[in-house]
């Protein structure tokens, strides 16, 4: 008998127990038909975070006072999130932090129903330090042209809704809208428990409408090491270039951090 006749008789054999061995157990076999075993694969962790954890190490001890960068050399990049207008866009902030691990100051703006509509998707972040607030007032109102009760009136508003909201207060860390401070302001905000005036070295120049293209041209110049930088949670094109962030950060080798992770306030 021929190599290629043994080869036959060897498949149908294969084929008769096969089929036999379903027969067997009660399911029709359909002459010819071989049927493989279902195999389930094993489930599929989750992916780890796009973005790496802060940089090692204590926070750096600054003293009260106006920050526009990060002291000292390093990798680290704070991107702080202003306003709060759309709820898409603070939703959209949040979905972010969760997929890339990514790390961020909000400046909450109180009066904006998009902090109440998201509280319990925010605070579980805010509890676990990835995700940090700070005050950015009230109404967003023009401190440097306010009385020292219109100032004490839109910190503590916000300080009090913060609390009440996501138990902290934002302290020491406030913005004053705008960037426009004096030493009144200052002083007043310091009273309040907010020492340190964040400004910025950077931004993604999103305070209004733009194109997606300019977001990331601008993302392109300010990214960078040691640099605060400032976007808003106000318009939707920001959402739809996370990915492209993302990929600035990493080719730069950056790493998000928030206010708490690179700084203590002697």
């Amino acid at each position: 008998m021929d190599r290629r006749a043994v080869l036959s008789l060897l498949a149908a054999g294969t084929v008769a127990a096969l089929t036999g061995c379903h027969a067997a157990q009660g399911e029709s076999a359909v002459a010819g038909e071989v049927r493989i075993p279902e195999v389930v694969d094993p489930p599929i962790p989750p992916p780890p975070p796009l973005l790496p954890p802060p940089p090692g190490g204590p926070p750096t001890v600054i003293l009260p006072g106006v920050i526009t960068a990060l002291p000292g050399p390093g990798s680290a990049m704070a991107l702080t999130v202003d306003d709060g207008v759309s709820p898409e866009v603070v939703g959209a902030y949040i979905r972010f932090a969760r997929d890339t691990g990514a790390r961020f100051t909000f400046f909450v703006t109180a009066c904006y129903d998009s902090w109440s509509i998201h509280r319990d998707e925010l605070r579980p972040l805010v509890e676990a330090g990835q995700v940090q607030l700070a005050n950015h007032t009230w109404a967003h109102a023009d401190l440097a042209a306010g009385s020292e009760f219109a100032v004490a009136d839109e910190l503590s508003r916000c300080k009090m809704f913060l609390h009440n909201t996501f138990g902290v207060t934002g302290a020491p860390f406030y913005r004053p809208p705008f960037g426009r401070h004096n030493a009144t302001v200052d002083r007043v905000a310091a009273d309040l428990g907010y020492t340190v005036p964040v400004m910025w070295y950077g931004s993604l120049s999103d305070s209004g409408l733009i194109t997606e293209q300019y977001l990331v041209e601008c993302a392109h110049r300010y990214f960078n090491p040691q640099s605060i930088v400032i976007g808003h949670a106000n318009f939707p094109p920001v959402t739809r270039c996370y990915g492209q962030l993302v990929d600035i950060i990493r080719d730069r080798n950056l790493a998000l951090v928030t206010l708490d992770d690179a700084l203590s306030v002697a």
